[in-house]
C-alpha cells in the first residue's frame, strides 16, 4: 500500500472502536479480579498480563494507520511519532525504546515519558492515555476533509 496523507472519518472511527473494545474488556477483567478476594498471585499475573496486552494493543493502534506519512506526521515528538517508535523498539529491539535519526524525540514531552533505553511494559493508564493522543492528533492532521 502507498502512504497515506489522510484517512476517511469510517476508518478513525473504526479503529478507535476496536481499540475501546479491548481496552474495555481488559478493565472489566481487571475489575473482576479486584473485586473477589483471589490470591496475590493471581493479582500478579494479571500485572504480568497487563504489560504484554497493552504492548500489543500499542501494535495493534498502529497498524490500522501504519502507511502514515512523514511529510504531513512531521519529526517531531508528537504522539504519532512515540507510537511509531514504540512499536518499532517492540518489533525490533527487543522492547527496549530505542531512538531514530528522523524523529526528535524528548521523553520529557512525551505522553508514557519513556526515555531511550527502557524496556517497554505500558499499563493500561499508560496505553489510554498514549491512544487517546494519538486519535486526537490522527484527527487533526489526517483527517479527511
Amino acid at each position: 500500500m502507498l502512504g497515506r496523507k489522510n484517512f476517511t472519518q469510517e476508518e478513525i472511527d473504526n479503529g478507535k472502536a476496536t481499540i475501546n473494545e479491548q481496552f474495555a474488556v481488559y478493565k472489566k477483567l481487571s475489575e473482576a479480579i479486584a473485586s473477589e478476594k483471589t490470591d496475590k498471585k493471581l493479582q500478579s499475573k494479571l500485572e504480568d498480563f497487563e504489560g504484554l496486552f497493552f504492548n500489543n494493543m500499542t501494535l495493534v493502534l498502529d497498524r490500522y494507520y501504519v502507511h502514515r506519512l512523514r511529510s504531513v506526521t512531521g519529526k517531531d515528538g508528537t504522539p504519532l511519532n512515540e507510537v511509531e517508535l514504540i512499536c518499532e523498539s517492540l518489533m525490533n529491539n527487543n522492547g527496549i525504546l530505542q531512538g531514530q535519526n528522523v524523529i526528535k524525540y524528548k521523553p520529557d514531552q512525551s505522553v508514557v515519558k519513556l526515555n531511550i533505553g527502557d524496556k517497554i511494559r505500558l499499563t493500561a493508564e499508560e496505553f489510554e492515555r498514549l491512544s487517546a493522543a494519538f486519535f486526537v492528533e490522527l484527527e487533526s492532521k489526517y483527517l479527511q476533509s
